[in-house]
């Protein structure tokens, strides 16, 4: 296990930079963003926001672990020197954010020797933060969380997201298609960090999801592993961008073998 002193520092680190940037995309959002006069002016804005809530996260950092690495959505990549590198998605959900709906976060993780270690997600539309560090298991605004007890498959309420490419998005529908009728439902609310929080809080009982980048899952991950979730991609392998898996026991087994049978895998 890594030093708790390291994880402690790492985790009061993550907690402030999420928080201050979820802060500045909550109160720095205009209230009629998703109404605008123009069709390009609701995007510009959202763009600059996402990038405002990067440069404030990755100046809070280098301020704080200048020998850190980072990877960020938006393009930063500095592989640093110390073993700890931090992925982050300073915007996740950015459609919901143009939008108004409460479904977007701020998510911040810190790997050590390429494992995550911390995971933050500021849900700040919601007022909440969830936190978990490896071993320690995961939090919402500092008290216990843990995943539903699996249900039955076909009582499992399942969520999962869709890909911006016209192509892909044709394959992921087939693969919904199939898989809608054997579970209770399917919910897709949009950000991918906020989903696996969710699994992890219990409201849902499993999260699957192709084409998801390190920064959209780094935290999420880690906070649902810690809530007694179960992750991964393709059988007996990592999530990866060709398909991310998470559920408690007795669902996760089904649900990934479903999915490789559907080939949820590929385009």
């Amino acid at each position: 296990m890594p030093n708790p002193e390291l994880l402690a520092e790492l985790l009061d680190v993550a907690v402030d930079a999420a928080t201050r940037a979820g802060d500045l995309l909550r109160d720095g959002r205009p209230a009629d963003l998703g109404v605008a006069a123009t069709k390009s002016s609701p995007v510009d804005v959202v763009t600059e926001m996402d990038l405002a809530s990067e440069k404030l996260i990755l100046e809070l950092i280098g301020r704080r672990r200048p020998e850190d690495g980072y990877l960020g959505e938006e393009g930063a990549d500095h592989p640093g020197s110390s073993g700890v590198r931090w992925v982050v998605d300073p915007l996740d959900g950015t459609v919901n954010y143009l939008y108004g709906l409460p479904s977007w976060g701020v998510s911040v993780a810190a790997e050590l020797d390429g494992r995550a270690v911390v995971g933050v997600v500021a849900v700040p539309a919601r007022g909440e933060l969830f936190q978990a560090v490896l071993g320690g298991g995961a939090r919402l605004d500092g008290r216990p969380i843990s995943c539903r007890p699996a249900p039955p498959w076909g009582q499992a309420l399942v969520g999962t997201g869709f890909n911006y490419v016209r192509e892909v998005r044709a394959h992921q529908a087939q693969v919904l298609l199939a898989l809608m009728p054997e579970v209770r439902d399917i919910r897709r609310a949009g950000a991918a960090a906020v989903d696996l929080c969710d699994l992890a809080a219990g409201r849902l009982d499993a999260f699957y999801e192709r084409g998801l980048k390190p920064w959209d899952m780094a935290a999420g991950m880690l906070i649902a592993r810690e809530a007694g979730a179960l992750a991964g991609g393709r059988p007996g392998e990592e999530p990866d961008g060709d398909l991310a898996v998470a559920a408690p026991p007795g669902v996760f087994e089904r649900l990934q073998s479903r999915l490789d049978a559907l080939g949820a895998w590929h385009d």
